[in-house]
C-alpha cells in the first residue's frame, strides 16, 4: 500500500525521497497546476515563493550548521540546492528556476514516487504525511481543524519584489558584499540622506493592501513587511536592512547614508530580488515608492511584493516527538505547517517525518535526533509543551547545552551526533 504525502513543497519532496530510498512506494499529491496558491507562480515542486536565499553557509551560524546536518543525513533538497547555487556571499543562494525544475525532474523520475496533480480535500486512509505548508487550502485546513479538534493558528508572511536586471540603472549602483568591495554577490543601490528621507516619507504615506477584519494579526518577526518595520522610526531601515555598514560606494567614492541591496534570482543575472523588502504596498505604490531609489527609477517589476496567510498547527499540543498526530497513529505532519519557520527548517521536518513514517511502518521505535543537534532541537521545540507557541527559525538558543564560548566544540559535537544518529536509524531499519 502506498504512503500518501499531501503537498509537493520542500518538506513533502524530502519526505517522499527519504521513504523512496527506503523502498517504500509513495503517492505525492500536489494541487498545482490544477489550483494555485496566492503566492505560487509555477507548477514546479518545491517552488520558492519568498527569498531565493537559504541563509548562511557558515557552520558557526545555526543556519549553516543545520544545512550541513541535512547533507550528512542524505537530504535530496540540500544536494540539489548545492547544485543550483549562485553567488550570494556567505549565504547559500540558488537559481530559483533551476532549483525547482531539477527537484521536479528528480522526483518525477523516481520509480517509487507517483506524483499526482490534484487537490486533496480530506485525509485518506493509511499512512499519511501532511506537508501542505503555510498555504494549506481552506478546504483541507477546515478538515484538519475537525480532526485535531482545535483551531488552526495563523500569521501573515510577505514576499519581496523582483525587478528586471536590464532596467536597473547601473550608473547608480555598485557591486559588493559587506566588507568586500571586490565581490559581485550583491548589487547595491546607494542613497544620500536627502534621497533616503524622500524614500522614507513616500513609504510611510503609501497605500497598503487592506487586510480583512478577521485576518488582522501579527506578522512573523523575521519576515516583517518593510513598511511595518519603517513605522518603528525614521532610522529603523537605515540601521536595519538598508544599513551601509561594510559597503564602499565605488560610484560616488563616499559612504552612503543608506543602501538597498539587490540579489540575483538566477545565474544569468537577468532578475534581481530586493533583499529584505517584503511588502504589502499596492502594486502601483511599489513602483512609485521603490522608484525613488535612484538606481531603480526606471526598474520594471517582474514580480511584485505581496502578502499571504501562513497556516500552522499547535504542534506541542497535537504532535508527539515522531511528528505523529496524537491519537492518530498513521497521520504525520511535516514542514512549515508544524511551526518551523524557513526553507531549510521545513526540509528538516520533512526528512524527520519520512524517517519516522518508515520506522512506524516497519514497527520500529523512532528515537528523535539528539537535542544538541540543529535538527533535534527544532523537533524538540515544536513537540515540547510551551505557552504561546509561535513559528521559529533555527537558532543556537534552541540547542541543548549551548554555550557561545564553546561554539566550535558545540558545532563538532552536533555533526558527530547527527552522523551517529543516522547510523543508528539505518541499523534499526534493518533489524
Amino acid at each position: 500500500m502506498d504512503i500518501t504525502i499531501i503537498g509537493g513543497g520542500l518538506a513533502g519532496v524530502e519526505a517522499a525521497y527519504q521513504l523512496a530510498t527506503r523502498d517504500h512506494r509513495v503517492s505525492l499529491y500536489e494541487m498545482r497546476p490544477t489550483r494555485y496558491t496566492p503566492a505560487h507562480k509555477t507548477s514546479f515542486l518545491s517552488e520558492l515563493v519568498c527569498s531565493n536565499s537559504l541563509k548562511s553557509q557558515e557552520f558557526t551560524n545555526a543556519h549553516g550548521l543545520l544545512k550541513e546536518e541535512l547533507r550528512r543525513l542524505g537530504s535530496i533538497v540540500m544536494s540539489i540546492a548545492d547544485e543550483a547555487a549562485i553567488p550570494g556571499g556567505k549565504a547559500l543562494v540558488v537559481d530559483r528556476e533551476i532549483f525547482a525544475r531539477t527537484i521536479t525532474e528528480e522526483i518525477e523520475a523516481n520509480p517509487r514516487i507517483n506524483v499526482i496533480r490534484r487537490e486533496v480535500e480530506d485525509i485518506p486512509d493509511g499512512t499519511v504525511i501532511v506537508a501542505t505548508g503555510p498555504l494549506t487550502s481552506n478546504t483541507l485546513a477546515e478538515k484538519l481543524g475537525e480532526i485535531t479538534g482545535t483551531h488552526n493558528l495563523f500569521f501573515f508572511d510577505a514576499i519581496s519584489p523582483i525587478v528586471d536586471g536590464a532596467t536597473i540603472n547601473m550608473d547608480k549602483a555598485f557591486f559588493g558584499s559587506r566588507y568586500s568591495e571586490k565581490s559581485d554577490d550583491y548589487l547595491n543601490c546607494p542613497m544620500d540622506r536627502e534621497e533616503y528621507d524622500a524614500f522614507y516619507d513616500a513609504l510611510m504615506g503609501a497605500e497598503k493592501v487592506d487586510l480583512k477584519s478577521f485576518e488582522k494579526t501579527s506578522f512573523f518577526e523575521g519576515c516583517l513587511p518593510i513598511e511595518i518595520m519603517a513605522a518603528r522610526g525614521r532610522q529603523t531601515l537605515a540601521y536595519g536592512p538598508m544599513k551601509p555598514v561594510g559597503l564602499k560606494d565605488t560610484i560616488n567614492r563616499k559612504k552612503p547614508y543608506a543602501v538597498l541591496q539587490l540579489r540575483r534570482e538566477n545565474r544569468s543575472g537577468t532578475m534581481y530580488n530586493l533583499v529584505g523588502f517584503q511588502t504589502k504596498l499596492t502594486y502601483a505604490e511599489q513602483e512609485r515608492v521603490f522608484g525613488i531609489v535612484p538606481a531603480l527609477k526606471n526598474a520594471v517589476f517582474l514580480r511584485y511584493g505581496s502578502i499571504h496567510r501562513n497556516t500552522y498547527i499547535n504542534s506541542p499540543v497535537l504532535l508527539d516527538n515522531a511528528l505523529r498526530l496524537k491519537g492518530h497513529g498513521q497521520i504525520f505532519f511535516a514542514g512549515q505547517i508544524t511551526g518551523v519557520e524557513g526553507y531549510v527548517e521545513s526540509v528538516a521536518m520533512g526528512l524527520i517525518a519520512g524517517v519516522s513514517a518508515h520506522l512506524s511502518i516497519m514497527n520500529r521505535v523512532f528515537l528523535p535526533p539528539p537535542a544538541d543537534t540543529c535538527v533535534g532541537s527544532l523537533l524538540n521545540y515544536i513537540t515540547s509543551p510551551i505557552d504561546n507557541f509561535q513559528p521559529m527559525n533555527i537558532n543556537f538558543g534552541l540547542m541543548k547545552n549551548y554555550n557561545k564560548r564553546e561554539k566550535e566544540k558545540i558545532v563538532q559535537n552536533a555533526l558527530h551526533a547527527i552522523s551517529t544518529w543516522k547510523e543508528e536509524i539505518d541499523k534499526n531499519s534493518k533489524k
